[in-house]
């Protein structure tokens, strides 16, 4: 099984480990199973981390790190994740969720997700 984490997803992963549902720390915790950092949550961690909306130590360059030293794998933005989202139905306006639900429709995994409107998407999820 292949997962696409969130980036809230990766947050408490690393920083509010209780905050996960149990189906995700299975996902997380499940060996046989790759979990997958978009580059997209690296951007927004970027971003935020810069407008001081997100306090992250060492800032997107330290997520980066810290996502590789966890085992996740960093997956880039390639153009048919840009071009799925724009056949989305716009149930969701933050345009880093639309692209990791349009990321985990074209690479078909399963996206690991809080966010109640990303799973009004016809997306697998798993919360």
């Amino acid at each position: 099984m292949r997962y696409l984490l969130d980036t809230h997803t990766v947050l408490w992963a690393f920083n509010d480990y209780e905050k996960l549902s149990p189906e995700a720390e299975a996902a997380l915790s499940d060996t046989d199973s790759e979990a997958c950092v978009s580059v997209a949550s690296v951007w927004e961690v970027a971003i935020k981390a810069s407008t001081g909306k997100l306090e992250f130590p060492g800032g997107a360059t330290k997520f980066v790190e810290t996502v590789e030293r966890n085992g996740f794998r960093l997956l880039n933005i390639e153009s048919p994740h840009v071009l799925r989202v724009e056949s989305l139905p716009f149930i969701h306006r933050d345009p880093f969720d639309r692209l990791l639900v349009a990321t985990a429709l074209v690479e078909d995994m399963r996206l690991v997700t809080a966010d109640e409107n990303i799973r009004r998407y016809e997306v697998n999820c798993v919360w």
